[in-house]
């Protein structure tokens, strides 16, 4: 008879589930093969500083684990898949909806490390519980991320992000996983959209199960991870400009003062993994990321891309044609409240659960912090925005243009394939 679990946040009782080649770009390093690009405010993410994170640190928390990962085929959970796999999991599963695409990343990663695509949705909990048996580690990306089809769509998208969340705890309190990341956003901070309410509802319930589960005989561990938009993901803003300016314009913006907080779809996957590995629980990581002004970015995309399309940059328009339902001009990380119970670690900031553990020992302890106490809210129109030549560094040197546009502007980059890094070719 299978073993029951009394779990008093999530529900009734249920029924616990019974239980070559590594990528070697990631061994070598060449994942981090972008030169550091050290920014001038104090709360940017620079490469440098995921280069003093060590690989091996990683390794130890995931060798020999068998870790699901919702949302897989997505921009970063492919990401944080390319880098799983360095670190020598004993089996990754791919838990998606997304038919077509979950066969081809099987097919991209069929030697080395085991990796099980399951066909999936999130909100059917009989299929995460049986996709969760003997799981160690589960990432969840999964979920519905468009501000303007997420106001069109309000019902489906809390089933979704908010009780496909709640499906995907119950599942790993049944299995016992031992520790869980979800995958936040901004716009969960003062939300004036469905999505961003949705995803802040999603946050709690991650937080409450985690709190509310620390003192039971096998402590799990779950946490929240919250960033800003990833440049050149499904959706971004990245592939709608070129394509416009590949047309010969004009470059469609919302508004003229928007700010963005930015990041690289590697720096991405490489903060959800470590956010994973040193949660203590219950905690929302907030990443330190550099801001854009999205003028300025469209000015910096219009620079490097028009002379490539054959254009004149002073030629490409730029049209504001109003912000969508939804939108806000600013974007926040951390919101006031917030703060009064945030640390500031090396690379992010650690928002502690406003509930309160009642075991002395669970006090959130990390290895390296910078301060106990956070002074102002992080939100992007308070911070320094990157300039337009910042910008072209940032777009170039983290090749998010694609390597062919990287080769074309700076032919002078070329990179060392045995070290995995660009060096400049004088």
């Amino acid at each position: 008879m299978p073993r029951l679990i009394e779990e008093p946040f999530l529900g009734s009782r249920i029924p616990a589930p019974k239980s070559d080649d590594v990528s070697q770009d990631l061994l070598s390093g060449k994942y981090e093969k972008q030169p550091p690009y050290l920014m001038t405010q104090d709360r940017s993410l620079t490469m440098q500083s995921l280069k003093e994170d060590s690989l091996l640190d990683m390794t130890s928390i995931y060798k020999d684990k068998t870790i699901l990962i919702t949302g897989s085929v997505g921009t970063v959970g492919s990401e944080v898949l390319r880098q799983l796999v360095a670190m020598q999991p004993k089996e990754i599963r791919l838990f998606d909806n997304n038919e077509s695409d979950l066969f081809f990343q099987m097919q991209a990663y069929g030697n080395g490390v085991k990796v099980v695509p399951i066909l999936g949705d999130i909100r059917d909990f009989g299929r995460l519980a049986a996709a969760m048996a003997d799981v160690n580690i589960v990432f969840h990306l999964a979920a519905y991320k468009h501000v303007y089809l997420c106001e069109l769509n309000p019902f489906d998208s809390v089933r979704t992000n908010v009780i496909g969340t709640q499906n995907v705890l119950k599942a790993a309190l049944a299995a016992n996983v031992e520790r869980a990341l979800y995958t936040s956003s901004d716009k969960a901070v003062n939300p004036t959209n469905v999505m961003g309410t949705s995803k802040l509802l999603a946050e709690k319930v991650v937080t409450a199960a985690s709190v509310q589960n620390a003192n039971t005989d096998e402590r799990r561990i779950f946490s929240c991870s919250r960033f800003g938009n990833v440049l050149g993901s499904n959706g971004s803003v990245i592939p709608i400009f070129k394509q416009q300016i590949q047309k010969g314009g004009p470059v469609t913006i919302t508004d003229k003062l928007m700010t963005r907080f930015v990041m690289t779809i590697e720096e991405a996957g490489r903060l959800v993994i470590k956010g994973a590995a040193i949660a203590r629980g219950g905690e929302v990581f907030v990443t330190k990321m550099p801001v854009m002004a999205i003028i300025d970015l469209a000015q910096a995309m219009i620079e490097i891309l028009a002379p490539i399309y054959g254009y004149s940059p002073a030629k490409i328009a730029i049209v504001n044609i109003g912000m969508r339902p939804g939108e806000k001009l600013y974007e926040e990380l951390m919101s006031e409240e917030e703060t009064a119970r945030a640390i500031e670690l090396e690379d992010m900031f650690s928002v502690l659960p406003a509930l309160n553990y009642t075991d002395a020992d669970l006090r959130h302890q990390y290895a390296a912090i910078i301060s106990n106490k956070v002074d102002k809210p992080y939100i992007s129109r308070s911070e320094k925005a990157m300039t337009k030549n910042e910008i072209i560094e940032y777009l170039i040197s983290n090749h998010i243009l694609g390597e062919r546009i990287t080769a074309q502007y700076r032919p002078d980059l070329k990179e060392n394939y045995k070290t995995g890094e660009y060096i400049t070719i004088q």
